[in-house]
Formats: structure tokens, C-alpha cells, sequence
């Protein structure tokens, strides 16, 4: 067992330092994009990884801050604040617990993968929208709302001198993203080298030496990081328990879902896949993880897609390559959080707008829009709801009008 062991540390080590290569801008930028603050991504990141890693019942789950649950947390914070957290982290990490052990999880197998499609692309879309008081350098709009929110945000661009400096980075970070890949095609030892960590190397270096009057994400206040928080939030239970239902029903879905796509992916790899992803305990180290991430500064955490894809591709073997990631975000904060001080947060936008394409996927908008038109409704209808409303409603929305769409084309005389 010890040789086994071994022997896989070959693999986990470098997956593990890669992931944390991508995940460190991911969690800086979520955490700002939040309204929690960069140090409570890196914190969610790090305790997250090493609990849910060891814990969960995936080999291959990377867990910290997503997309998904930044903009459900977003409406939360502006309406409870950071003090509220503890409260809605707590109860929903109860609540994911308690979803694990009733044995709830097969259920999101029964998902429409229409809906869960549609449910990828309105996130994508919402991401992108959060970006633009970063983009822009500019007080965010007023409200809760998606579209309330990015609408504020563009009348206060209206009413303010443009900002040339931050709309530059954040198109040199997309060009980096973009170009990086037609060179890595053209020099293989070039994959070794995630493009969001050279966007953000590179240009928080730049910005540095020419002193461009940008915003940056400021000191991460290392000695505060990890501190303990027992101050139970003065609000009303019935919104605490709203919230918190709300996020751990997103979070059970977020990480069921990526531990599904990263046994796929396993799969396609030609690799055996040793042993499947067991939902049930996946659910129940998730919840572990959300609890002991809020109890520490952090935010609830989920699955992550993204990184646990980059961890898959990246050749990890057992869920020490997850750990090993959020040790090494540790040893950013620790040993470098004087620089990562200065990294612009346009920068950060540019990394959150590619990340965002990247999960709108493209050719899977065109596949989704050219398959049968009950599945073609359910994916555009989940997708609307979800940046209209929110991610919840789109879920339910999108798979009773999946329901119906599809009992209405089978009675369809043939």
C-alpha cells in the first residue's frame, strides 16, 4: 500500500502544483467577484481542497470557489453581509450532509442533460456580467439582481471619464489567453504553462514597473487568514435558512456534476478508472467542506469543473493531487502574498471573461441548438431563467419544461 502510494505521488505532485497554478487566479478573482474579498477565495481554495479532497468520493474533485456559487453568493452577501455567511455556510453545509446521508444524490443523475446544459451556459453568461464594474473601474450598480446590477454598473460608466488603462489589460489578458493556445499547438513545452498564470505574471509585472493607475487586489492579510469565526450572524433565521438552502442545493449539484464529468473524462483517457465517484460521500465531504470553509473566513465551496478537469488532464491518480494543490496555495499566501498584492483586477476580469467563454462552450451552443426541439427549449429556457432569476429556478423551470416539451413531442402523431 505504501509503494502504491508512492508511486503515485509522481503523478499527484506535478497535477497538484498545476491545478494550484490555475486555481490561484480563479480564487482570487471569484473571491473579489463575490464581494467577500480575494482572501476569502484563497481561504475557500485551501481548506475546501484539503477537506472535501479527503473526504469527498472522488479521487479526481478539485473543491474551492466557482463561478456557480459566486453569483448565488453574490445577492446573498450584498443582502446579509460577510457577517452572514457563517450562518448560511454552516446550515448549508448541514444541509448537503444531511442531503448525503438520505442518499439523495443518484437523483442528479436524473437530470436532463439539456437543463444541465442550459444551467453551464446561464452561469457563463452571469460571470461575464459580473465583470464589468472590474472591466470598467467603476462603483457597482445597485441591487441583487443580474441584470439589475450590470445595468447600474453601465450608467455609472455612462457618467464617469472612460478608463483606458484597466480595458487594456483586461484585452491584453484575453489576447495572452487566446494567443497562448496557437503557441502551445506550435511548441508542446509550452503546455506546462497554464495562460490565465502567464496573463496574470506578465501583466501584474507590467503594471508594476510602468506604475499604471489600476486597482489592484491589495495585501492579503496572511496573518488573519484562517482565523477562527464562532459569532453567530444577528439576522433573521427565515433569510439565513433561505440563503442556505439555496447554496446547498447548488452546491450539491455543481459538485455532482463534476465528479461525473471527471470519471468521463478518466474514461477517455484510457486510463482504468480504479473507482467510480460515489455520490453519496462526495455530497458529505462537500458539506464538511463548506462548514469548515466558512468557520475560517471562506465562502461555501463546491466541485469545480474547470480544475478538476485541468487535474484529470494534468495525470492525477488519487485525491493527494488535490491536497497537494491547496498546500501549495498555502505556501502562495505565506511566501508570497506581498506580490500577489499587486495584481490588477482588471487583470483578474480578463482571466473570468476567458473562463467564462470557455464554460459557454461554443460548439456546445451549436450542438444544443441544432438537437430536437424539446431539448432545444429546455437548454435556451434554463439558460434564461438562470440570468434572469437565478440558478435554482432556471434547474427546476428548465426540467418541468423538459417534461412537457418532451410529452408533448411523443403524443405528436408520427
Amino acid at each position: 500500500m505504501v509503494q502504491h502510494f508512492l508511486g503515485s505521488l509522481k503523478f499527484d505532485v506535478p497535477a497538484g502544483l498545476i491545478v494550484a497554478i490555475v486555481a490561484l487566479p480563479l480564487a482570487l478573482g471569484f473571491g473579489v467577484t463575490s464581494g467577500a474579498g480575494a482572501a476569502s477565495g484563497m481561504v475557500t481554495a485551501i481548506v475546501a481542497g484539503i477537506v472535501a479532497g479527503l473526504l469527498g468520493g472522488s479521487r479526481y474533485q478539485v473543491s474551492g470557489p466557482t463561478g456557480a456559487m459566486v453569483v448565488v453568493l453574490f445577492p446573498i452577501i450584498a443582502e446579509v453581509g460577510m457577517s452572514g455567511l457563517l450562518g448560511v455556510g454552516v446550515i448549508a453545509g448541514a444541509l448537503i450532509i444531511g442531503f448525503g446521508i438520505l442518499r439523495l444524490g443518484k437523483y442528479v443523475e436524473s437530470i436532463p442533460w439539456p437543463v444541465m446544459e442550459g444551467f453551464t451556459l446561464g452561469i457563463a453568461v452571469v460571470i461575464a456580467l459580473q465583470q464589468l464594474p472590474l472591466i470598467f473601474e467603476v462603483p457597482r450598480g445597485e441591487g441583487t439582481e443580474t441584470f439589475q446590477v450590470a445595468w447600474g454598473t453601465l450608467e455609472n460608466v455612462g457618467q464617469t471619464p472612460l478608463h483606458f488603462w484597466p480595458l487594456g489589460l483586461v484585452g491584453a489578458t484575453l489576447s495572452i489567453k487566446i494567443g497562448w493556445s496557437a503557441l502551445r499547438r506550435r511548441w508542446t513545452g509550452l503546455h506546462h504553462f497554464p495562460p490565465s498564470g502567464v496573463a496574470v505574471v506578465v501583466l501584474s509585472v507590467l503594471a508594476w514597473l510602468i506604475a499604471a493607475p489600476v486597482s489592484t487586489i491589495g495585501a492579503l492579510p496572511a496573518a488573519q487568514l484562517f482565523t477562527l469565526n464562532l459569532q453567530w450572524p444577528d439576522l433573521p433565521w427565515g433569510t439565513i435558512v433561505y440563503a442556505a438552502f439555496v447554496v446547498a442545493l447548488l452546491g450539491a449539484l455543481e459538485s455532482l456534476l463534476s465528479a461525473r464529468v471527471a470519471d468521463a473524462m478518466v474514461k477517455r483517457r484510457d486510463v482504468e478508472l480504479v473507482e467510480a465517484y460515489r455520490p453519496n460521500r462526495e455530497l458529505i465531504g462537500q458539506g464538511f467542506a463548506t462548514m469548515a470553509s466558512s468557520f475560517v473566513g471562506g465562502m461555501p465551496a463546491t466541485g469545480a469543473i474547470a480544475r478538476t478537469a485541468v487535474n484529470v488532464n494534468a495525470g492525477a491518480r488519487t485525491r493527494m493531487a488535490t491536497v497537494f494543490h491547496a498546500v501549495v496555495l498555502w505556501v502562495f499566501v505565506v511566501a508570497l502574498g506581498a506580490i500577489v498584492a499587486h495584481i490588477p483586477t482588471a487583470v483578474l476580469a480578463g482571466v473570468l471573461l476567458g473562463a467564462s467563454w470557455r464554460i459557454a462552450n461554443p460548439a456546445s451552443i451549436v450542438e444544443n441548438l441544432r438537437t430536437t426541439w424539446p431539448s432545444r427549449l429546455s437548454y435556451l429556457t434554463t439558460a434564461v431563467v438562470v440570468v434572469a432569476v437565478d440558478l435554482i429556478w432556471g434547474v427546476v423551470i428548465g426540467i418541468v419544461v423538459h417534461a412537457i416539451a418532451s410529452w408533448g413531442s411523443s403524443r405528436r402523431p408520427r
